[in-house]
């Protein structure tokens, strides 16, 4: 049978409350009584849960990432390479999905928070008091998000969608849509008007919707009934939507429509055609969200705002305006 606290304490000479401060709060319990119960607990083999571990003093090895969709294929890679990068250093990753959902998130973070001793928030839905409340209980880092004095780690798109509006104006369109599937707050809407009308491509939205495939289906067909020669989609899932239905409705791409994504999954190379989009490094985003957390556990995170660039990645759904 496993070996309990009970048995640990009733080994020891002390009381359960005494062995349970010695692994969460071990500051608290005289050195040779903190001995005693380490060797006592060693030659019964017990070892206390991990969430118990979590609590003030403690160390559970595991970081917590909190990601909003894990069915969009951006994120198993930037799990599977913060996962790498965590274990070099001693950690291992514990995942968890919110589906965007800001009921989701706040079960999530409160079950998770138990068991890592720090945790990365993607583009949380959680309100400014909550995380600075959750950045006071537990090291946090914040990834498209931004709040003064908690670190941050920030996507830049812009030089990104600077190359796409280049790429697109040079192959002469001038009337392009951009499919929106963020968050009002978190829109990247504006920033995108800014950067297409300053290279003179007028550009209508839709949206915002839901970060999904069918989200640029539905896109898709408005497009279609349009005047609009391109597409810049939210993410390279939408946009595999896009490439969905228009195939469905005859229209071609590139030579109809020309279709740009953003992220640059594997999906993205091997769709067909294969889809330009707008380049973020998973391995990028990994490590720089691994180092900022475990440097703001040990305490020197500050208020740092680590930023990832972007850049175009020109393939065959992207050609010349029809004429």
């Amino acid at each position: 049978m496993a070996v309990t606290i009970k048995d640990v304490a009733s080994a020891a000479g002390v009381s359960v409350s005494t062995v349970s401060r010695a692994f969460t709060a071990p500051d608290q319990v005289q050195p040779q009584t903190l001995q005693r119960i380490l060797d006592t607990a060693a030659k019964l083999g017990y070892a206390p849960n991990p969430a118990a571990r979590s609590l003030r003093g403690g160390r559970t090895g595991s970081l917590g990432l909190i990601i909003p969709d894990i069915g969009n294929p951006f994120f198993p890679p930037i799990f599977k390479a913060m996962q790498a990068r965590a274990r070099r250093q001693g950690y291992t990753i514990l995942a968890a999905d919110t589906d965007e959902r800001e009921f989701d998130e706040i079960e999530t973070i409160a079950a998770v928070s138990k068991r890592v001793d720090g945790m990365v928030l993607w583009a949380s839905t959680l309100g400014e008091q909550r995380l600075r409340e959750l950045a006071q209980e537990i090291p946090l880092v914040l990834v498209n998000r931004h709040l003064e004095g908690i670190p941050e780690l920030r996507v830049s798109l812009s030089a990104g969608i600077s190359q796409a509006a280049e790429h697109l104006k040079a192959y002469g369109h001038t009337r392009c849509v951009f499919v929106n599937g963020s968050r009002p707050e978190l829109s990247r809407g504006k920033s995108i008007r800014e950067s297409f009308e300053a290279h003179e491509l007028a550009l209508a939205e839709l949206g915002p919707y839901e970060p999904r495939f069918e989200t640029g289906v539905h896109a898709a067909t408005l497009v279609a009934a349009g005047e609009a020669t391109a597409v810049l989609a939210h993410n390279d899932l939408v946009a595999l939507g896009v490439l969905h239905q228009l195939a469905k409705l005859d229209v071609k791409v590139p030579g109809d429509v020309s279709v740009i994504g953003i992220d640059d999954t594997l999906l993205a190379a091997t769709s067909t055609p294969s889809l330009t989009t707008i380049r973020i490094s998973a391995d990028e985003i990994a490590t720089q969200a691994a180092d900022l957390l475990i440097d703001t556990i040990a305490g020197k995170g500050g208020g740092r705002v680590v930023e990832i660039g972007s850049r175009l990645i020109p393939r065959a759904s992207t050609g010349p305006a029809p004429r």
